[in-house]
């Protein structure tokens, strides 16, 4: 089966990262990921993905705590590009070429985003792992994914979850919670589904970039998403 897609947007939070241990780096979890976006790449689609960082540092829970906001959220921004470069290596050693661009500069770890020399390297058939979120504090991943997406020319933003979808209510604490096929943004604007914050799904709105949601642990199901099958929740205009 063909490929829906020319060049995606994978959203990855930290939570999927960490698998069952809450925190930190499931080397399982991320070997699996590996083996699927690898299945992904075989069918020629260009892949961008952001990572969170939340297994390792959430900079808006220690703000909470106290911590000054601004130099939290660059915490934050610093955990994404670890996972960034755990990716990176899981991805490598299945034989993709593989580049992570950070938002901070860091030279000797990694590229500066710059949207041209990452567009090339897309064009030359290299995963691009996007860290550091925008670069700046107050802004999360999911907005940053939003951001990225655009400015690449993504076709469509994946959001990888541990459910099936967008749901009425959280279906881990309400059994009787209904599962959405399809969405406007407006509908999650309106009902405050927790999908991604406001403004990531602002900037989609207006640039009409669609969203799916889905259920990464589902073996399978990324590269389903990839072909166009039906699965998880899109998320799209009217």
């Amino acid at each position: 089966m063909p490929a829906a897609f020319q060049r995606i947007l994978l959203k990855l939070s930290g939570e999927i990262l960490a698998g069952k241990a809450g925190h930190g780096i499931d080397e399982n979890v991320m070997a699996d990921l590996a083996d699927e976006i690898r299945e992904v790449h075989d069918l020629g689609i260009q892949i961008g993905i952001v990572t969170g960082g939340g297994n390792i540092f959430r900079g808006l829970a220690a703000s909470t705590r106290g911590m000054d906001r601004v130099g939290a959220d660059y915490m934050g921004m610093l955990a994404t590009v670890i996972n960034g470069l755990a990716l990176q290596h899981a991805l490598e050693k299945r034989g993709l070429h593989t580049r992570v661009m950070s938002a901070i500069e860091m030279a000797r770890v990694c590229e500066p985003y710059i949207r041209r020399r990452a567009i090339r390297h897309f064009e030359k058939g290299r995963i691009v792992v996007l860290a550091a979120g925008t670069g700046n504090p107050y802004f999360t991943t999911d907005t940053a994914a939003a951001l990225r997406a655009i400015e690449i020319g993504a076709d469509v933003i994946l959001k990888a979850t541990k459910v099936d979808g967008v749901y009425s209510a959280d279906p881990m604490k309400d059994p009787s919670a209904t599962l959405f096929s399809s969405l406007n943004y407006l509908d999650i604007l309106n009902r405050g589904l927790k999908v991604m914050d406001s403004t990531a799904i602002s900037l989609c709105m207006d640039n009409r970039l669609p969203l799916i949601v889905f259920n990464v642990g589902k073996r399978g199901n990324l590269l389903r998403v990839a072909r166009g099958e039906s699965v998880g929740t899109i998320v799209k205009e009217s």
